[in-house]
This record gives structure tokens, C-alpha cells and sequence, in this order.
């Protein structure tokens, strides 16, 4: 008999997680507090370790039509554009490790995956919380924020960092601020003088700010996120508007690819990022965690979609292939947990680098632009990015 699996959470996480559930023939019943799906307004870049698994789950295709193929990531110093790496993507990415690289608007992703879940007769029920949850060697009881309960065989929180379902599972414990902001927008591309900005992922880093842009839907729109430390915002909600012209004073004297982007930008968002130590405990007996839930992830790696569907799979794969659930969920935890603390901490590390934040800091970014015109800062930026993209959790589990 199936088991009834129950998600806390309908993003891009706990969505892809449902299907992947729903392919191994699981029934699945996804709770959404919000009263309906709008993702925000913002890009992620699918890097080829997620890819392999959106492929597996049959809608890698449908991505393709809807992203953007970069040539290249490429950092720059902030005011004279001078290249500390370039790390081919495109065409190299794809030999090199059997899946692009894309980027897509996160609402887009959201829309595939919400589609192919209903294809897949996933029950999708908007507008209720689960607040947290009991189990009995017998029984796991889902309690939600209206005293209603609901009977389940498995409990996954893929709630994000707020997650209530960590909450239950640990105990309380606040996330914490990094003295460090983001600032999203959009801009139409026709907007642009042509050619301004690169087909590439651009990552340019100045003191105590670095700013990311590259293009999406089929090079139609550009995307960014510009981070900034600052103390005086700490609201986590990505809906909150920003003065674009504090935006742009942030970002003054910046090189042109920047400064001329903002100035065509009529209006966009800001947030604090806040973040949690790595966990040590992702389940309990019948129930786990995934995504931003047990590893929030700071922008600083562009890996924080693809550590939540690489977990989807590897949680799925361990569900179907083990008949106990909680071996299962260990499994699970066991399989996950190694790759993405050293991902979570390393994404935290890289601020420092692309801030110039200590003399150590502008050292490395001294050798890796002396290095750039021998092409060995490339190699380097490479080796270690490989780890991360060459890693494929489909054969790893197969």
C-alpha cells in the first residue's frame, strides 16, 4: 500500500520534491500557507547538478524553452571591469558535464513544476499552514495553525527558513542576520543599450558590495542582485520595495555595465539575508526536512535551488527504496547532509571574497587577477567550482 506523504510548503523545494515523490507512485498532498502561488520576481541560475535531475523528472525540455543559456561566469572588479576568471559555460558546460547551466525566472520554474505536479494528480491545497506535528510508534499527526489534524505515513518540511516543521523537530532557534542586504530588479533588455550587458553570468566585486546580472527568458529580460552590508534593514520578505535611488547611490562610481543597468531600472526589491548554522539532524522518525528548511543557503554559490532538488531526488530515491521510513529518512540525511554543509559554509566564505574584506581577501583577488592573463586564474576559479557541478545525485544513487 502507497504511503501518504505530506509536504509543508509548495515552493520550488517542496514542489519538486512532490513530483518526484508522485513519479515513485507515493501519494502526495502538498500544504501551501499562502493563499496563492506567485513566486517572486526573480532569476535563479540551474547549474548542471540540478539539471540532471529536472531532466530525470522529465521536464528539463520544457526548462530549456522558458531559460537562458550564459557563454560564461565571469568576475570583474567593480570600477575598472578588469576579469579576475572567466569559467566557461555554454556548449564546454554541457560536454564537460552532461547538463546545462541555465538561467530562469523563478516564477517560471515555479509554473513547470506546479504543472507537472497536477499532471501527476499531486493534491495542492492553498491557504493552510502546518503548524507542526506528534507521532506515536503508530501514528504522525499533522496539526495545523487551525486546530485541524491530518493523518500522514511521512511529514517532509520543505518551509523555508522559517520553518515550522524545524521548529517542531529542534526546538526554536532565530536565524541569524549577516549585516548584509539584497537588492533585486528586472529591467527589459530593449531598455538597454544593446551589447551593455554580456551573455554571461556577471559577478562584479567592490568593497563591501558585489552585484550579479545576467539575462533571462531567451535573453528578453535582465536580471540582478545587487548585495550590500548595511545593519539598519533586517525584513526577510523579498516583497518589500527599495528606493532605486538609494540603490543607484549605493552602487555610484560602479563601472558602467552596472551604473547604466540601474539607471534604467524603474523599480526593484530589498531584503536582509539572514542564515543558520549547518544542522546535524534532519529527521525524526517519520519526518524530514529539505531545502532552506534544514540549509538555507546565501546567494554568494547560486546553489540554493539546486541543493532543494537534488534533495527531492535523493529523498524520493531512499523512500522507494527502503520499505521502513525512518531507515529511509536517515538514508536520506546521511546521503545529504556532508555535500550540503560544505556548500552552505562555503557560500558564507565567499562574501568575504567578493566584498574585499580583508587584506587577506584583496590579496587573493590580487593573485587571481595576475594570474587571469596566463589563463591559470581561470583553472583555478574552475577546479573549484567542479566539485559542485560535476556532481550528478542521480547516478550517485544508482
Amino acid at each position: 500500500m502507497s504511503k501518504k506523504i505530506v509536504i509543508a510548503g509548495a515552493g520550488i523545494g517542496g514542489l519538486c520534491a512532490a513530483l518526484a515523490l508522485a513519479k515513485r507512485k507515493f501519494e502526495v498532498l502538498v500544504y501551501e500557507q499562502s493563499p496563492q502561488l506567485n513566486e517572486v520576481g526573480a532569476g535563479l541560475q540551474l547549474s548542471p547538478n540540478a539539471m540532471h535531475v529536472l531532466q530525470t523528472l522529465g521536464i528539463a525540455d520544457e526548462i530549456k524553452t522558458k531559460a537562458f543559456r550564459p557563454n560564461s561566469a565571469v568576475m570583474r572588479h567593480y570600477k575598472t571591469g578588469k576579469t579576475y576568471f572567466t569559467v566557461p559555460l555554454g556548449d564546454t558546460a554541457t560536454q564537460k558535464y552532461g547538463a546545462h547551466y541555465l538561467h530562469i525566472h523563478r516564477a517560471d520554474l515555479h509554473s513547470i513544476l506546479h504543472n507537472a505536479c497536477k499532471n501527476m494528480n499531486v493534491s495542492i491545497h492553498l491557504g493552510q499552514t502546518i503548524q507542526s506535528y506528534q507521532q506515536t510508534p503508530q501514528n504522525l499527526t499533522v496539526q495545523f495553525d487551525n486546530n485541524e489534524c491530518l493523518f500522514a505515513d511521512v511529514l517532509i518540511g520543505a518551509d523555508g527558513i522559517k520553518s515550522n516543521i524545524q521548529a517542531c523537530m529542534l526546538g526554536q532557534t532565530p536565524s541569524e542576520f549577516t549585516g548584509q542586504v539584497a537588492w533585486r530588479g528586472m529591467v527589459q533588455a530593449n531598455k538597454l543599450p544593446k551589447g551593455l550587458i554580456k551573455s554571461n553570468a556577471n559577478l562584479w566585486v567592490g568593497p563591501n558590495k558585489h552585484f550579479v546580472s545576467y539575462y533571462l527568458r531567451a535573453g528578453n529580460l535582465v536580471n540582478f542582485v545587487a548585495v550590500q552590508e548595511r545593519t539598519d534593514w533586517q525584513k526577510e520578505s523579498w516583497h518589500e520595495n527599495g528606493d532605486i535611488s538609494e540603490l543607484r547611490s549605493a552602487f555610484a562610481g560602479w563601472h558602467p555595465e552596472v551604473s547604466e543597468l540601474l539607471e534604467a531600472t524603474d523599480e526593484c526589491s530589498l531584503w536582509a539575508l539572514f542564515a543558520r548554522q549547518p544542522l546535524n539532524r534532519w529527521s525524526d522518525g517519520n519526518v524530514a526536512l529539505l531545502g532552506d528548511a534544514c540549509h538555507p543557503m546565501l546567494p554568494f554559490l547560486a546553489q540554493g535551488a539546486a541543493m532543494a532538488i537534488e534533495d527531492s531526488y535523493a529523498l524520493a530515491h531512499c523512500l522507494a527504496a527502503c520499505t521502513d521510513t525512518k531507515t529511509a529518512l536517515q538514508t536520506y540525511q546521511k546521503t545529504r547532509l556532508p555535500r550540503t554543509r560544505n556548500i552552505q559554509l562555503n557560500a558564507r566564505k565567499n562574501a568575504a571574497l567578493y566584498h574585499m574584506s580583508s587584506p587577506i581577501e584583496q590579496a587573493k583577488l590580487a593573485l587571481l587577477s595576475g594570474l587571469s592573463s596566463i589563463g591559470l586564474s581561470n583553472r583555478i576559479a574552475a577546479n573549484m567550482l567542479d566539485p559542485i557541478y560535476a556532481y550528478n545525485i542521480v547516478k550517485q544513487l544508482n
